[in-house]
């Protein structure tokens, strides 16, 4: 039995019947993608203008399409409009209101484009913006985690490899190498943003259009640097999509890090910090617990992130020119990613720059695991002896201080020189910690000196954006 031909749809001319309910739920993307809503319409506005600029549209149809569409944003503002399925899209629904207030007036706003390069444009507005949120965000964490590291150029902690002690740093070096990582993610998002910021529209379906239209036009009037150089990769391209997940995958990897290291300082086995309740949670059976829920969450948040740049890879990866409905599927993964990273940044920004070290604790774990043992090597090749027999000889003495209960700075002179005439009196300055910090006094060492002049240089980065 055939079902009546629905005469709602704005592309129904070619059709006899109507689309299968079911189908027609199925291939909707409206619950989704009307967030992109105000880029659709300031991309209306520009087409349109640059239609009455090549004299497709005149004067007074103009002055009725950007009175159609102030109301129709304004709906949207006020929550008023009603989102139909039957239309699909975030672009039907809009140019089909517009038709309702203004008439066949609005049937002249889709002159010379399709809706393959008017999403392809609303996408890249869409993420654009958000990449200038996100961007915005990621400098306020930076900005908290160099304030953090300035306060601590001489809070004196262990620095770890294999996750065992292994020489002292000082606390602001750590956090300054977090800050290193997120400049490079900082950059990432920069490139992105270079990439993805050329214009589509005027491809229209991906062949361009018949009319005398001028793309620098809306290019220059939505903000574009340029218009694309060809209309077949300007409706299928999602690459800019791709390369933004592809960097917040990297950013989250880089927050879980942090995470973890937060999750394990804050362990009662480390006791380095202390985070402020309002980032923690309590036990519904235990009173005595205080869970960093926060860096736990963010760090639980990176797998989410790296399925969607996952799927949009194999979204992408079989499609041939142009555009196919598989695109579609680009738009949940890409705002949800969006959606994860603001919402990481912003925890971790307003977290990190109220941590509070606990100095004491840190100092009594770098004390207690040995962290000089280095030094002390290097002490005794500035007395002549080969490396490789000064590492033999000062491994010696660390076995004799994990039997003895003794760090390094603790045994006497003459046990010291049990293990190495060469051993002087003056050993003792280098097997302290701030003694051995201080000797790391070269650029990107952990030197007090040097942990406060990189994060100027860091400071200083930030003020050039």
């Amino acid at each position: 039995m055939s079902k009546e031909k629905d005469t709602s749809k704005l592309w129904g001319g070619r059709f006899s019947e109507a689309t299968d309910a079911f189908v027609q739920r199925f291939t909707a993307s409206v619950t989704f993608d009307q967030r992109m809503a105000a880029e659709d319409i300031a991309g209306s506005l520009a087409h349109a203008r640059m239609l009455h600029s090549v004299g497709v549209l005149s004067a007074q149809e103009l002055a009725e399409i950007e009175a159609g569409l102030a109301q129709v944003q304004q709906e949207i503002n006020e929550g008023s409009l009603p989102w139909s399925i039957e239309l699909e899209d975030v672009h039907m629904n809009i140019e089909a209101r517009l038709t309702e207030l203004i008439g066949i007036t609005g049937k002249k706003l889709h002159t010379g484009r399709s809706r393959n390069d008017q999403v392809a444009t609303d996408i890249r507005l869409h993420l654009r913006a958000a990449i200038d949120t996100i961007a915005a965000e990621l400098t306020r964490l930076q900005q908290g985690t160099i304030g953090l590291a300035e306060a601590n150029t001489d809070t004196i902690m262990p620095g770890f490899t294999h996750l065992q002690t292994a020489q002292p740093v000082v606390f602001g070096h750590h956090l300054l190498a977090w800050n290193e990582m997120l400049e490079r993610d900082y950059g990432r998002l920069m490139d992105c943003r270079a990439r993805l910021n050329q214009s589509p529209l005027g491809a229209a379906a991906l062949a361009g259009t018949t009319y005398p239209i001028d793309r620098a036009h809306t290019a220059a009037a939505l903000g574009f640097d340029k218009p694309t150089e060809n209309s077949l990769d300007s409706v299928s391209d999602r690459d800019f999509a791709i390369e933004f997940c592809a960097f917040a995958a990297l950013l989250l990897t880089h927050l879980s890090r942090m995470s973890e290291e937060l999750v394990l300082w804050t362990s009662a086995q480390f006791n380095f910090i202390e985070l402020p309740d309002r980032f923690c949670t309590g036990s519904s059976i235990m009173p005595q617990k205080k869970n960093p829920d926060v860096p736990e969450l963010v760090r639980g948040k990176v797998g989410r992130v790296n399925g969607h740049l996952i799927s949009l890879l194999t979204l992408m990866k079989s499609q041939p020119l142009a555009y196919n409905k598989d695109n579609q599927e680009d738009k949940e993964p890409l705002f949800d990613t969006i959606d994860t990273v603001f919402d990481c940044l912003r925890a971790f920004a307003d977290m990190v720059p109220a941590i509070r070290p606990r100095a004491e604790a840190m100092r009594e774990a770098a004390r207690r695991g040995f962290s000089t043992a280095t030094d002390l090597a290097d002490y005794l090749v500035r007395q002549g002896l080969p490396f490789r027999d000064a590492h033999e000889v000062v491994g010696k003495a660390v076995a004799h201080g994990v039997d003895s209960g003794q760090d390094l700075a603790e045994m006497s002179l003459d046990t010291l020189q049990g293990f190495c005439a060469d051993i002087g009196e003056d050993v003792f300055a280098v097997l302290t910690l701030e003694g051995s910090v201080a000797a790391r006094d070269h650029l990107g060492g952990t030197a007090p000196a040097q942990v406060a002049a990189a994060a100027g240089r860091a400071r200083a980065r930030l003020a050039e954006r």
